[in-house]
C-alpha cells in the first residue's frame, strides 16, 4: 500500500514539472474536456417516449374520472325519506283557528292524529322493553316489580307519572338496597323515550 502511494506521488509530481517546463518553455498544454455523463441518442429517444407514455395515462385519469361523474349524474344518492315530513313538522303553524262546522271537523281530525301520535309513541316504549327492560321486569329475583304484578305496581303508580318518570332517568334505590340504572342502563336512551317506556309499563299495570 505504502508502495502505491508512492507510486502516485511521483507521477504527479512529474506531471507538475511537466505543466511547468511546458510554461517556461511556452508550449501550449493540452486541454482536458471536462464533459461527464452526455446523454446518448439513445437515451433522448426513451425520455422522449416515457414522457409520451405519462402524458398518455393522465390523459386516460381525466377520461375516466368525466366517464364516471357523467354516469353518477344518472344514479344521484338516495334522498332520506323522512326529509319531507320533517320539513313540513318545521314550517307547520304553531296554533290554528278554527270555526264552524269545519272547525269542529278539523279539530276532531287534529285530535284523532295526536291520539295516534300517542299510541305509536307508547307502543314504541313497549318495544325499547322488550329489548331492555324485560330482564329485570319479568325475573322477581332481581326485586324489580314484575310487569304482570299489579299489586307491586299499584303503591308506585299512586306517587304519580313524574315521579317514576325521574326515577327511571336517574336511577333509583329502593329501600331493600335494589338500584334500578338510570335509563335502564342504556345512556343512549332520550328522556322522550324513557317516558315513552314508562308509559307503556303504566298501561299494562293499571
Amino acid at each position: 500500500m505504502t508502495g502505491a502511494a508512492s507510486g502516485f506521488r511521483a507521477r504527479r509530481a512529474a506531471v507538475i514539472l511537466a505543466r511547468s517546463f511546458g510554461r517556461a518553455r511556452g508550449f501550449p498544454l493540452p486541454l482536458v474536456s471536462q464533459v461527464t455523463n452526455p446523454v446518448t441518442p439513445t437515451d433522448r429517444v426513451f425520455l422522449r417516449h416515457f414522457s409520451m407514455m405519462i402524458g398518455f395515462l393522465v390523459l386516460v385519469m381525466f377520461a375516466l374520472i368525466g366517464l364516471a361523474l357523467y354516469l353518477y349524474s344518472f344514479h344521484p344518492p338516495p334522498g332520506n325519506p323522512m326529509q319531507k315530513a320533517e320539513t313540513e313538522a318545521r314550517v307547520a303553524p304553531v296554533g290554528a283557528v278554527y270555526a264552524g262546522d269545519t272547525g269542529r271537523v278539523a279539530m276532531a281530525a287534529a285530535a284523532e292524529a295526536a291520539k295516534k301520535a300517542a299510541a305509536s309513541q307508547v307502543a314504541y316504549g313497549g318495544t325499547i322493553f322488550g329489548n331492555l327492560c324485560t330482564t329485570c321486569h319479568t325475573n322477581a329475583a332481581t326485586g324489580a316489580p314484575v310487569i304482570t304484578d299489579k299489586g307491586a305496581w299499584a303503591p308506585r303508580v299512586a306517587q304519580g307519572l313524574d315521579t317514576l318518570l325521574k326515577h327511571a332517568i336517574e336511577g333509583y334505590q329502593g329501600k331493600d338496597g335494589k338500584l334500578m340504572p338510570a335509563k335502564g342502563g342504556n345512556p343512549a336512551l332520550t328522556d322522550a323515550q324513557v317516558k315513552a317506556t314508562v308509559e307503556w309499563m303504566v298501561s299494562q299495570v293499571k
